[in-house]
């Protein structure tokens, strides 16, 4: 059985958007690593019972909960003061922490402040977690068979307790079970049809197995997660490879790796190069590939042409097709990509040429409408997309696809 942990992250700054949660993130990742279930996660302000609830709640819920924020010197910091009124205790001055928060402002070159004085007094039922990043303490209850871990909201003062005090600790308490995750990456399919096409698989995978969709602009991950039996990576493997035998043609990679590193390492194993001619991906394009360390390597370069008149001068597009097929067409898509390939001398070119909104569409050519282009040195080809009406998400996945798309024909060329 799974030792079930919930985390309540504290804050109006939360609640209201201002800060992003990056820490429900980090810490759901690093419980699923060391074999804990994250059962709930809480989001609430700095009100007194908001916290007294959430801790109700969460009682009854978990035999581990991390609490997070709160703790700073000011005076809508609540949590400490709650914590103690929980617990039935009072604050008690702490030698160590104040030596510690002393060490942190001589470091700066500054005196400790009565405000941040006050951040060593601790309650006094509490185990404190020492903060060697940062001046606010955090404290380890015991509560029967349950525990309660207090830390700081900053990140990085976290990330530290947790590493260093908090999982080690709880791995000597807790039994736990090791989660295996493995994800599948692909592009150029949609969840429904996806689904439909490994219905067969997915209902043959056994109790320890679970798949979940998670679809993203332009792609959908698969993620399969096992748990409590052994030899569980070889048997998931076995399960992937027969996943490969139904939907191939739309895997692009797996984990955490992304269509741009995973076309990176093509073109370095191939030893082959690229280069880009963008029109509505305004150079979003070159920046996934840019964003890849060494890709200089393999990238020589791209043109952001925009109007029609950057698109002749720079491309050499012709005012023929042009003006016969306008700028967001097949031939104009090819002709791109082959100035592109020409002009940096690369082995392949990518282009994008579309309608990304909000206006410019037509009945012909909606919103949505991209033409992607990939030129070779003995070939060039286009292919239409429909990518709905958010401009941010038609540039996103028109990248995204044109990668792909390249992706598929370098493999072509084994």
């Amino acid at each position: 059985m799974m030792t079930n942990v919930e985390l309540i992250n504290i804050g109006d700054e939360l609640l209201i958007g201002q800060i992003v949660n990056t820490n429900a993130t980090w810490i759901g990742q690093q419980l699923s690593l060391s074999g804990y279930w994250l059962k709930q996660i809480t989001t609430i302000g700095d009100n007194e019972q908001e916290i007294v609830d959430a801790l109700n709640a969460a009682m009854s819920r978990a035999q581990i909960i991390l609490i997070t924020g709160g703790l700073g010197p000011t005076k809508d910091d609540l949590t400490k003061d709650v914590l103690c009124k929980y617990f039935n205790t009072q604050l008690v001055f702490n030698e160590q922490a104040y030596s510690d928060i002393e060490n942190i402002f001589h470091a700066r070159g500054k005196a400790v402040t009565e405000t941040n004085k006050r951040q060593a007094e601790l309650p006094a039922a509490c185990i404190p977690i020492y903060n060697k990043k940062g001046t606010a303490p955090g404290m380890w209850f015991n509560h029967g068979e349950q525990v309660f871990v207090s830390m700081p909201g900053v990140p990085f003062e976290m990330q530290a307790m947790m590493q260093n005090d908090v999982l080690p600790k709880l791995r000597q308490l807790y039994e736990s079970m090791p989660l295996v995750h493995k994800t599948i990456l692909t592009q150029g399919i949609g969840e429904s049809d996806l689904s439909d096409r490994i219905a067969a698989w997915e209902n043959d995978l056994p109790a320890h197995l679970k798949l979940a969709y998670l679809p993203a602009a332009g792609m959908v991950r698969l993620r399969l997660t096992g748990k409590g039996v052994e030899h569980m990576e070889q048997d998931m493997n076995l399960r992937i490879d027969k996943l490969k035998e139904l939907i191939a043609p739309y895997i692009f990679g797996y984990d955490d790796d992304t269509i741009q590193s995973v076309v990176g390492k093509l073109l370095t194993e191939k030893q082959k190069t690229l280069s880009v001619a963008e029109s509505c991906t305004g150079g979003f394009l070159a920046h996934l590939i840019t964003s890849i360390p060494g890709s200089s390597t393999y990238f020589m370069g791209g043109t952001v042409s925009y109007s029609n008149a950057a698109k002749m001068s720079q491309l050499h597009v012709s005012e023929q097709s042009l003006k016969e097929y306008g700028a967001v067409s097949e031939a104009v898509a090819i002709e791109m990509a082959i100035g592109a390939r020409k002009t940096y001398n690369t082995d392949f070119a990518l282009s994008t040429t579309g309608i990304a909104g909000p206006g410019g569409g037509s009945l012909e050519k909606p919103i949505g409408t991209v033409w992607i282009g990939v030129a070779t040195h003995d070939a060039c080809f286009a292919k239409k997309f429909m990518l709905g009406t958010n401009r941010l998400r038609i540039i996103q996945v028109a990248a995204d696809t044109a990668l792909n798309m390249l992706r598929k024909k370098i493999n072509e060329h084994n």
